[in-house]
Formats: structure tokens, sequence, C-alpha cells
């Protein structure tokens, strides 16, 4: 089976990818941008391929020092939980009884088997979606194949209109689409809340013989 380090090993070959190093480079070497350089592709360094059982898409990261650790929707530890992650947690806490987390790390569901993917992968200081049309593009589009391809059924969590257009690579109908409106501030109450995202993701894994992800945080 397909494994991520063959997979990008793969991606870095191709031109397009040469082509979006040049200008990551070039962006790292003149600006501020996130995440650090070594903390880029961290979402495929904890949720094996072969283990995947959820792929949550984000936007792109965090925009300000010390936020985005390449982990869509997590920050580290001791790094104040943004709005919309708070916004994650009191549906999870609604959905699942889960008591409020105290850190806003992510990397216990990455470490499961969910894939934290942001459509774009890095982001200038301050200036969100500023990498939009640098080249991550196809690199996403590319995840989103294999992650189609998975042999087992998996859920995608799809939060927001620009996750949503991924369900157009999406083709197997043996996996499971959930969307709704992003848990920003700014739309959180016109469906978010009360979506019960993790509760519909454990039971279409359990009805497919796939261990339900522990989504409560320690």
């Amino acid at each position: 089976m397909l494994t991520w380090s063959e997979f990008l090993k793969d991606e870095f070959k191709q031109d397009y990818f040469l082509s979006l190093s040049e200008n990551l480079k070039r962006e790292y070497d003149q600006k501020t941008i996130y995440p650090p350089k070594d903390q880029v592709f961290n979402a495929f360094s904890y949720a094996p391929y072969e283990a995947l059982k959820v792929v949550l898409i984000g936007q792109d990261p965090y925009h300000q020092v010390h936020q985005a650790h390449g982990v869509c929707f997590s920050v580290q530890e001791g790094i104040k939980i943004p709005p919309s992650l708070q916004n994650i947690f009191k549906e999870l806490k609604e959905d699942m009884k889960c008591p409020l987390p105290s850190s806003g790390s992510l990397v216990q569901w990455a470490k499961q088997g969910v894939l934290l993917l942001n459509s774009i992968l890095t982001v200038e200081d301050s200036h969100p979606l500023s990498h939009k049309d640098i080249g991550w593009q196809t690199f996403y589009e590319h995840v989103l194949t294999v992650c189609d391809q998975h042999p087992s059924p998996i859920v995608f969590i799809l939060w927001g209109k620009q996750a949503q257009a991924a369900q157009a690579f999406i083709k197997n109908p043996k996996h499971l689409v959930l969307k709704s409106v992003h848990p920003s501030p700014l739309s959180a109450y016109q469906g978010f809340f009360g979506s019960k995202p993790f509760s519909q993701t454990n039971t279409f894994l359990i009805q497919q013989n796939r261990s339900p992800i522990e989504w409560c945080l320690k």
C-alpha cells in the first residue's frame, strides 16, 4: 500500500512542485512565513496512509506567530486556542460529551488516523490566503485523489465552502462526506453547531468494522 513518504517523494519531483518550491524559497527568504519550514508537512507525519480513517479539511494555516504547525485547526501546547477551534471544541462537548480541552493541539486525533489537511499549506504573517496562488492547489488535489483511492472506507469532513469544493475529488461512493458551514465565529451558528460531525464519523466507522476515533482530548 502507498505510504505518505512515497507519495511526497514522488510529488517533490514533479514540475509543478519544483516551481512551488522556488516560490516558497523566495517567500521564506524575504518574508515571515508560517508554519516553520520543517513543519509544513506535519499532517502526513502523524497518520500513516494505511491507517487513514478521516480527512478533515482546513483552509490555510493560522497567520500569527507560534500558531501554525502543519496540522489544520491545531495549535501547539501552551498557545491560546483560536476562535474557530474554540467552536470546534464546543461542538465536540455537545456531540460527544467531552470536557473542553485546555490545549489546542489536535495531534492526538492525527495519531489515530485523522489527516488534518489545509488546502493551502503555508501563509505569510498576518495575511490570510496570501499563498492561495503560489502552487499548492495541484498538491492538494493529488492528496485528495489518493485519499479517495484508499482501500478502506473513510470519512471526509468539509467545513465551509472552500473545503466543500474537495467533494469534486471524492468519487468513491464507499466513503462518507460530512459537510457544514465553517466553525468560525462568523458562521458557526448557521449550521456548524448541532451538526454532530464527531458522532456521525464514529457511527460510520463502526458500521464499516473500523475502530472509532477517541475524540475527547486529554
